[in-house]
């Protein structure tokens, strides 16, 4: 009998020597994981050391072009970048987005996902590499690219490596966005163009805001060879490689066949354009006032702007002597120049001089304003009678233009006329100090030269020198009810303090007066003149014929022209009237409609039809009153309460303030800001209850119209 094999066991054998899950076996693992670990830690941490000892430049992404622009955007004025690039700045809200959409689609399909580095497109181009022996598609992405545009990096491997490197820098401290303003703002496009922005106005003449799909492909294509594809100087290959770019798009199914087809119809420009100029003077200016600011927005109104400059021109060429032209248009109510011309030709011989802020003398457009402060004075009304006569100051003794006298004329015949007898004759009342006082609170800046050392009686007739900036912003104090506010030239500026150079009264009798100012030779009202617009305006014409002005107020608007020769030289026949008026008159035709014809008289105005129903002492002016021949004694009126330049602290008790005056011939009469007061006490004093703090000018007349004058500030008590 064979024996019977062995009944099988329950129990485990032990396992061989050396299997298991003894320590000492898994260590060799884990330390190899540590190690790559580590090295992971340390080269990170080397990158990142890298990283900040080594950061990217982005300083050429801040070297921009300067630009002017109007208020609403628009560009008026370009400067080049210190190496003379155009790098005008430019952000994603600038663009057409469909040209974003484009461009991500065609260079980098995966920008908003990556890192800086796409590596599913270096696998890609690196087995096209080997597989075709060859480059088929490359695998720079825009951060990429970025990074080239920021510094010079060599086209070579090592080249490629520092490239990627500094695209994973950039990704770590910019967003996605802000990468892609950066590509906008330096995409070289041919010359001296580099970005979206200047290439659209240097190609297409626009902004890139609404772009073509021809455009958009354009500007893709170009970026990839911006010197051999330059579309002014090779317009067939910079087709060629714009029609590579749609097709592409459309075999994505970025855009349709039809529509691309559509658009490598479309004719590629064959000439680069000049970049926006307009206002050059004001831009040049800009750009020295403010020499941080990138993007400097002006008040100017683009479209008035433009239509201004292209009215000169064509004025200009209407100077039988070659002289040249400057406007400056300014909105009243806040004060803001919204048409800016410095002259007419800023790249002719005397062209780039801004003939706006030379000082000139302007003639008789200076009158109104001796008005002006005579009628705020009481001293005046239009209807006042006044003497157009020879008389001698002394040894001075004006004359009017043509040499000849009108006799008695009323204050609104002398404006209309330009008389200089009567203007000397009231300036001689009013004082020369007093007017130059009253023009440099309003901001105006005065010179004196030759024989007028100071202010003096030749004021009235233009001797005092002024630009036409400064007499444009003193005109808007008769449509701003005698105050006038700084010219605002920036957008972001904030409204200057009012000074107020006569009150609403008078400023109400100027505008009434001067409406009414002889048109040119050959204009009549109807004919080249808005009928829904009143016009105020007073002409100047300097000695010599040197210089012509004009300038007209009408509600909303203030224009001021002069014409004249740069270097000053005399234009014999060019008065005011005929070579300044007209541009004055089309120039308001550019501008927006007024409604409304007239101006309501303040509650204080007196409209009267003739002197004779005005009060006695206002029926005739007078420079002195006589009896039996000779000159009274009485001293002229002195205000002894409250003095030139007091701060009169207001009592709530007690608000009522004592006006006092000594001298003067009675009875006299007190006007606070052009308003007359109840006649009180006209022997000795009267009250004035003041109603809110401020600067206000206290003025008292005397029975022969004589008068005194103090400025002072009302401050409530704390």
């Amino acid at each position: 009998m064979s024996a019977e094999p062995p009944a099988p066991s329950h129990e485990t054998a032990p396992p061989p020597q050396g299997e298991g899950t003894k320590p000492g076996a898994v260590r060799p693992r884990f330390r190899r994981l540590r190690r790559f670990a580590a090295g992971l830690a340390v080269g990170a941490l080397a990158l990142t050391a890298a990283n900040f000892v080594f950061p990217p430049d982005f300083e050429r992404a801040h070297e921009r072009s300067t630009v002017v622009l109007a208020a609403d955007g628009t560009m008026l004025r370009g400067f080049l970048t210190p190496d003379d690039k155009w790098r005008l700045p430019v952000t994603l809200k600038d663009v057409d987005p469909r040209y974003v959409r484009l461009l991500l689609a065609y260079e980098d399909r995966r920008f908003r996902d990556h890192a800086g580095v796409d590596v599913a497109a270096v696998g890609r181009a690196a087995w096209q590499l080997v597989s075709n022996l060859g480059v088929v598609s490359g695998a720079s992405t825009l951060t990429m690219q970025v990074a080239r545009m920021l510094e010079p990096i060599p086209r070579s491997l090592p080249g490629k490596m520092l490239q990627a490197a500094r695209a994973l820098q950039i990704e770590t401290r910019l967003s996605k966005d802000e990468i892609l303003d950066i590509y906008l703002t330096l995409a070289p496009m041919g010359g001296n163009i580099e970005g979206v922005r200047a290439a659209s106005l240097a190609y297409f003449g626009k902004e890139p805001r609404h772009l073509t799909l021809a455009e958009a492909a354009l500007l893709i294509a170009l970026p990839q060879s911006p010197e051999r594809n330059r579309p002014d100087r090779f317009p067939a290959r910079a087709k060629a490689a714009r029609d590579k770019v749609l097709r592409l798009l459309a075999e994505k199914g970025e855009i349709s066949a039809q529509d691309a087809a559509e658009a490598m119809e479309d004719a590629v420009p064959a000439e680069r354009l000049a970049m926006p100029f307009s206002a050059p003077h004001l831009a040049a200016e800009a750009r020295q006032e403010r020499p941080q600011d990138g993007e400097i927005v002006t008040t100017l109104d683009a479209r008035i702007q433009a239509a201004v400059e292209r009215l000169l021109i064509v004025q200009r060429g209407t100077l039988a002597d070659g002289g040249d032209i400057a406007v400056v248009v300014v909105e009243n109510a806040n004060s803001k120049v919204v048409a800016y011309a410095g002259s007419t030709d800023f790249w002719g011989a005397t062209g780039q001089i801004d003939l706006a802020r030379r000082m000139r003398s302007p003639g008789s457009a200076l009158k109104p304003f001796i008005y002006g402060i005579a009628f705020d004075d009481v001293m005046l009304h239009p209807e006042t009678l006044i003497d157009d006569k020879p008389v001698t100051f002394g040894s001075y003794a004006p004359r009017n233009f043509d040499r000849g006298f009108q006799g008695t004329v009323t204050v609104r015949e002398a404006l209309h006329q330009s008389l200089n007898v009567p203007a000397v004759s009231v300036l001689d009342r009013v004082g020369p100090v007093r007017l130059a006082a009253t023009m440099t609170q309003g901001g105006a800046r005065l010179t004196w030269s030759g024989h007028f050392a100071g202010p003096s009686l030749p004021m009235a007739l233009g001797g005092v020198g002024i630009t036409l900036e400064d007499l444009t912003m003193l005109y808007t104090g008769i449509a701003n009810d005698g105050l006038v506010r700084p010219l605002r030239r920036y957008a972001d500026e904030t409204p200057g303090e009012a000074h107020r150079i006569f009150g609403p009264v008078a400023a109400w009798y100027l505008f009434d007066v001067l409406r009414g100012s002889p048109l040119p030779d050959g204009w009549a009202m109807g004919r080249g003149i808005d009928r829904g617009r009143e016009i105020a305006f007073k002409t100047g014409t300097s000695f010599g014929y040197r210089d012509a002005w004009t300038v007209g107020v009408s509600p909303r608007y203030t224009v001021g022209v002069w014409t004249g020769r740069a270097d000053g030289s005399t234009r014999p026949g060019e008065l005011g009237r005929n070579a300044a008026g007209p541009v004055m008159l089309r120039v308001f035709e550019l501008l927006p409609a007024e409604p409304g014809l007239s101006r309501p008289p303040p509650k204080d105005a007196l409209i009267v039809a003739n002197a004779e129903q005005l009060p006695p002492a206002l029926q005739r002016f007078s420079p002195t009153r006589m009896v039996a021949g000779l000159a009274r004694a009485v001293p002229p009126p002195v205000i002894a309460f409250p003095p030139d330049g007091a701060v009169v602290e207001l009592n709530e008790a007690d608000p009522a303030l004592i006006l006092r005056a000594d001298g003067g011939s009675k009875p006299l009469r007190w006007v606070v800001d052009g308003t007359p007061l109840p006649a009180g006490d006209a022997y000795a004093q009267t009250e004035w209850q003041p109603r809110e703090e401020g600067f206000v000018r206290v003025t008292v007349i005397d029975a022969e119209g004589r008068s005194a004058s103090s400025r002072i500030r009302l401050k409530r008590q704390m």
